[in-house]
C-alpha cells in the first residue's frame, strides 16, 4: 500500500509528530471522478471558515468523495464533522489507546477493518464482543473505538467505494443493553447522526448477525434516529448463513467460514495498530472548532440533537 510520511506540525504547533497518511496522488489516480480543482475549491472554502481547524488535502478528498463529489454537501459534512466532535467531546475525544478505560474496551472487544474487500470494493467493519462480561462493557468507549478504527483506515488507505458494518451480537445479554441505556438517552442519537451526516465514508450496508431475543428493544432504541435510507440498508441475521447472502464468505474471518484470519488474530493485530498510531489520534483530538470565530451560527444545530442536518447523500446499490 502506498503511503507518504506526513508531519503534523501545522496542526500541533512546533511539536512535529509524524504518522502515515495515504498518498494523495494515488487517490486521484484510482478515481477519475475526483477532480483536483474541486478538492482545491473545497480547501479554499475551508480556509475561509475561521472557526474550522486546518484540513489537509487528503481530508478534503475524503469528504468530497464520501459526498459523491458534491461540493456543498462536502462543506456541510466538514462543518458537521468538526462541530460534532468538538461539542460532543465525551464521545469523540480522549482517544489515547493506553488510557485505562479505553484500553480495557480495546482488550475486550473487536472493532476491525477486515483485510479483504467485497467484489464491489466495499470495506467491511467487523464488530464483536471478545469478553461478554457486562461489567467490562463501556458503550461510549465502543463508540470511540469504532471511530478510531474507521478514521485511521480512511486516513491510511484513502477512499473506498463503500463501507459495510457487520456487528456480531453473540454473547450480548440484556445487561449490555441496560448499560447502553445508562450511558444517556442522547448518546445513540448523537452517534447515529454523526455516522449518517458527518463521517467521510459511504455507508452501504449494516448487518446484525447472531441476533438476540431482545432485538426488538435494540431496534426501538436506534430506529428513531435512523434515516429511511439507513433503514433500507439494515439487515438482521439469526446466524452467519444469512450474512453470507450479502457479504461473500471469503471476506469473513475463518471462524465465520471465511478465508480471512481468525478474529483472535485480528484482535491482536488491531490492538497493536491502535497503540502504534497514538500520535494520529492525538492529532485528531486537537482538530476542533472555535465557535467564537464562527461567522454564521448553526441555527438548527441544537434542534438536531447537536448535529446540523446535512445534504449528505446515502446511496444503496
Amino acid at each position: 500500500m502506498n503511503h507518504r510520511r506526513f508531519h503534523a506540525h501545522n496542526f500541533l504547533g512546533n511539536c512535529i509528530m509524524p504518522f502515515h497518511l495515504a498518498d494523495v496522488q494515488s487517490q486521484y489516480d484510482k478515481d477519475k471522478n475526483l477532480k483536483k480543482e474541486d478538492v482545491e475549491a473545497l480547501m479554499n472554502w475551508a480556509k475561509k471558515q475561521a472557526h474550522l481547524p486546518e484540513i489537509n488535502e487528503l481530508q478534503a478528498i475524503l469528504f468530497l468523495q464520501s459526498c459523491y463529489y458534491k461540493n456543498e454537501a462536502a462543506k456541510n459534512a466538514i462543518d458537521t464533522f468538526f462541530t460534532t466532535k468538538t461539542q460532543h467531546s465525551e464521545l469523540f475525544k480522549g482517544k489515547n489507546p493506553s488510557s485505562p478505560l479505553l484500553k480495557e474496551t480495546i482488550d475486550n472487544s473487536l472493532a476491525v477493518i477486515l483485510p479483504k474487500k467485497t467484489p464491489k470494493g466495499h470495506t467491511i467493519v467487523f464488530l464483536k464482543l471478545m469478553e461478554t462480561s457486562t461489567e467490562k462493557f463501556h458503550f461510549v468507549e465502543h463508540i470511540k473505538i469504532f471511530d478510531m478504527v474507521c478514521m485511521l483506515q480512511l486516513h491510511q488507505e484513502g477512499t473506498s467505494e463503500g463501507y459495510i458494518i457487520v456487528a456480531d451480537l453473540k454473547g450480548a445479554v440484556f445487561g449490555h443493553l441496560t448499560r447502553v441505556a445508562l450511558a444517556g438517552p442522547g448518546v445513540i442519537k448523537k452517534f447515529l447522526l454523526y455516522l449518517q451526516e458527518a463521517m467521510p465514508l459511504r455507508l452501504k450496508e449494516l448487518h446484525f448477525v447472531n441476533t438476540v431475543p431482545f432485538m426488538d428493544k435494540i431496534l426501538a432504541m436506534i430506529k428513531p434516529f435512523m434515516k429511511m435510507e439507513i433503514m433500507d440498508m439494515l439487515h438482521l441475521h439469526s446466524n452467519v448463513d444469512g450474512l453470507v447472502k450479502y457479504v461473500p464468505a471469503e471476506c469473513l474471518p475463518e471462524d465465520y467460514g471465511g478465508s480471512v484470519e481468525s478474529t483472535t488474530i485480528l484482535h491482536e493485530k488491531v490492538k497493536r495498530l491502535l497503540s502504534e498510531n497514538a500520535d494520529f489520534f492525538d492529532w485528531e483530538d486537537k482538530q476542533i472548532v472555535d465557535e467564537t470565530k464562527r461567522q454564521k451560527k448553526l441555527d438548527n444545530f441544537k434542534n438536531k440533537g447537536g448535529i446540523q442536518g446535512s445534504f449528505k447523500k446515502l446511496e444503496i446499490d
